[in-house]
């Protein structure tokens, strides 16, 4: 499967997760109630996802080849994962899913429950 065909499943299965690109960017984001909870680069080469406290600093040190910190959102808590190397994609979904519930209202989150 196609990495960004993988990650859409992830986020779409999300309750009113939707699609709509960032800015003026045409790659992929994903948004629940028109706030982001996933962006992609615009090469598809990585993307970003909300992350909560100490994430950020678990992950990056522990796998420098496979997450790092993203310009402009890294200083707000954001991870970026490469989605061109070898990903553990239970954990990204897992991540993924933990973006979705810091963003969305805790109605929609208590639904993946």
């Amino acid at each position: 499967m196609d990495v960004l065909e993988r990650l859409r499943e992830i986020c779409l299965g999300m309750p009113e997760a939707t699609e709509k690109p960032f800015g003026g960017h045409t790659s992929p984001s994903f948004r629940v109630r028109d706030k982001l909870f996933v962006m992609t680069s615009e090469d598809g080469s990585s993307m970003m996802f909300k992350a909560g406290p100490g994430v950020q600093e678990a992950l990056v040190p522990e796998g420098p080849e496979r997450f790092f910190v993203p310009k402009y959102v890294g200083a707000k808590g954001w991870v970026g994962a490469r989605l061109d190397v070898e990903q553990d994609w239970e954990e990204l979904a897992e991540l993924i899913e933990d973006s979705y519930r810091l963003i969305a209202p805790k109605r929609l989150s208590a639904l993946l429950d």
